[in-house]
């Protein structure tokens, strides 16, 4: 074996230990058990200390120089790499403190008490934050909305000094190595693009969506109240939560799932799954899925990965089920992309730098979008006496909550715009960052009242989500285009194992081609907004019209009945328990899940 292949499978293995390490101590400590924090972090800098690794990076050009062919490829792959991560001794230590920093705040919020005070009793309720954000949604009470409001705002503030300090790291860190600010650094470094490039997309969506706060206002006079934020979401979509309640309930979640990823002709490439998806006290509260052991060759045969991913569904409460199947569909989409990699090189096989936010995004959310169409639900979608989903609740909705068909994009852009202007603050203190939440919060939601919600997200407080947000935004940008291509070249997307097929030609690139080269390869087009603008835009008839033409295509596909099997040893835990698993088969992991799931309440 040539000294190049050796460094290459050295370079490998080493790499792939120490993420293996790290993620396994990550999904420890997000599942509620914070106390291998500090192994975790030791983890994490020792893998920084490897990706930063000037020797390895000055190792690699030498052999490059000498190199041909596919080894001089593989080589190239591994000096980007490094020169992407390279660190100087004072970046590195500042990385530490950050990451110290954001296991403190995780503990922080894992146990800190959250609820409500009952606004009859005047006692406290205990409720976590996602159970709250769903009561807005769904309580038919204004007083017992506008006290989870309330309770959200405050726990908003939680943090915001730690936020502070947070920023100002982050800021100090991007500027040693180079950049403008830590947004500049995230923006460039991993998705290649300026911040005028990225707001320039943004900023156009937004102008053609503006007509929306018009009808909006409009409709607030007919609807004293609407405006209030404690207020909007249930007036607009709970009775229309309560009424789709039934065809989601929760304990049926894994089997149409399962058959959904099987007739679209996924697998998962003989890979491990672990999933933990319901709420609980101490687990953090956003969905998300990792990769402890990553796709990898070994003696030039691929080995498969594992992935782990989670939900927080609130086991009984209303709307908390379509929540968690449309969570499940989407980390199921991030799990099916990474575990179907195929390059030679762990560093391409990762959700990671040199991955993009934007692309990874694109495939978890072209699956989520799939679950929310009417297609999936006419088809699946049955409450517990077998009664298909109505069209004509999917008509009474559009025709309600067209108006509302920007606000997914523009709540979006909310949050980018939010960090941006924090990051660019030369002396951030509590009391900016909060102006600017208000001030954007205004800006994207039209409100009658400020609100600092946004210093609530989970992914603002993570160094790998920080200022990543933009990525679900690029991803809804590329996933129109993707489905306009797959809708005018098949007619219809659930249920077509084609789309899977040409979903997994482009999970197999891993991280190999940039953002724009994927949706150049996936659609034919380079990337433009014009699909989403025209989605987010149409009108409730020609939706309506669109809605019906693709059911019918829909007519002469048969249902999927065939054994779920979708090549992966999968189990269903609570934290550290087991539920179920599918070694005797699929069907039967779903059914003793679904048993468990109706025990929970």
């Amino acid at each position: 074996m040539s000294e190049a292949k050796k460094i290459l499978d050295k370079l490998n293995n080493d790499y792939r230990k120490l993420h293996q390490e790290y993620e396994e101590l990550f999904w420890v400590s997000y599942m509620g058990d914070q106390s291998v924090d500090d192994r975790k972090d030791k983890a994490l800098s020792a893998r920084d200390a490897f990706k930063s690794d000037a020797k390895l990076l000055k190792v690699t050009q030498n052999l490059w120089s000498r190199a041909k062919g596919k080894t001089k490829e593989r080589l190239q792959v591994w000096i980007d790499f490094f020169n992407q991560n390279q660190m100087s001794p004072e970046a590195r230590e500042l990385k530490f403190k950050i990451d110290s920093l954001e296991s403190a705040i995780a503990k922080k919020r894992a146990n800190r008490t959250e609820g409500y005070v009952n606004p009859e009793t005047n006692e406290f309720t205990v409720a976590s934050s996602l159970k709250m954000r769903t009561m807005m949604r769904t309580h038919s009470d204004e007083k017992v909305r506008k006290v989870c409001f309330e309770a959200l705002e405050k726990l908003a503030l939680d943090h915001v000094d730690d936020y502070v300090e947070i920023v100002r790291l982050r800021n100090q860190f991007a500027k040693n190595q180079g950049y403008e600010d830590f947004y500049d650094y995230k923006l460039q470094n991993e998705d290649k693009m300026t911040k005028k490039e990225l707001f320039s997309l943004f900023d156009n969506i937004a102008e053609k969506t503006k007509s929306t706060f018009i009808e909006i206002r409009e409709l607030a006079k007919k609807k004293p109240g609407l405006r209030k934020p404690w207020n909007f979401a249930y007036c607009m979509t709970g009775d229309f939560t309560k009424e789709e309640d039934p065809y989601f309930q929760f304990d049926q979640a894994i089997d149409r799932w399962g058959r959904s990823f099987a007739a679209l002709g996924i697998d998962f490439n003989n890979g491990n799954l672990k999933l933990d998806l319901l709420d609980r006290k101490g687990k953090w509260g956003n969905g998300f899925c990792h990769w402890p052991k990553l796709v990898h060759f070994k003696d030039n045969k691929i080995q498969p990965g594992s992935s782990n991913f989670t939900c927080n569904v609130v086991s009984g409460q209303i709307g908390s089920g379509s929540l968690g199947y449309n969570t499940l569909f989407h980390e199921g989409g991030h799990a099916a992309h990474f575990l179907n990699c195929k390059q030679k090189d762990v560093c391409l096989n990762h959700e990671y730098a040199p991955m993009t936010a934007g692309w990874a995004e694109t495939h978890s959310m072209f699956l989520d979008t799939m679950f929310s169409s009417i297609e999936w639900k006419m088809r699946y979608a049955k409450d517990v006496l077998g009664k298909t989903y109505p069209f004509e609740l999917f008509e009474q909705k559009e025709k309600k909550l067209n108006i509302l068909s920007p606000m997914r994009m523009l709540s979006i852009i909310f949050v980018c715009s939010f960090e941006r202007e924090v990051y660019e603050l030369k002396n951030p203190t509590a009391d900016k960052i909060i102006s600017i939440a208000k001030k954007n919060y205004r800006r994207y939601y039209y409100m009658t009242e400020d609100s600092v919600s946004v210093l609530g997200i989970p992914h603002l407080y993570a160094w790998d989500s920080a200022c990543a947000y933009h990525g679900y935004g690029l991803a809804t940008i590329a996933l129109s285009q993707w489905r306009e291509y797959f809708y005018k070249k098949y007619g219809y997307i659930v249920d077509n194992p084609k789309i899977g097929k040409e979903m997994r030609k482009m999970w197999e690139l891993g991280a190999s081609k940039d953002f724009k080269e994927c949706i150049k390869l996936a659609t034919g087009k380079k990337l433009s907004s014009s699909a989403v603008i025209k989605e987010i835009t149409m009108s409730y008839e020609t939706t309506i019209r669109r809605s019906k033409t693709r059911l019918k295509k829909m007519k002469s596909v048969r249902l999927y009945e065939k054994p779920v099997k979708l090549n992966a040893a999968i189990s269903m835990v609570h934290g550290k328990k087991e539920i179920s698993n599918n070694k005797i088969s699929f069907e039967d992991m779903a059914s003793k899940y679904a048993k468990w799931i109706r025990s929970m309440g």
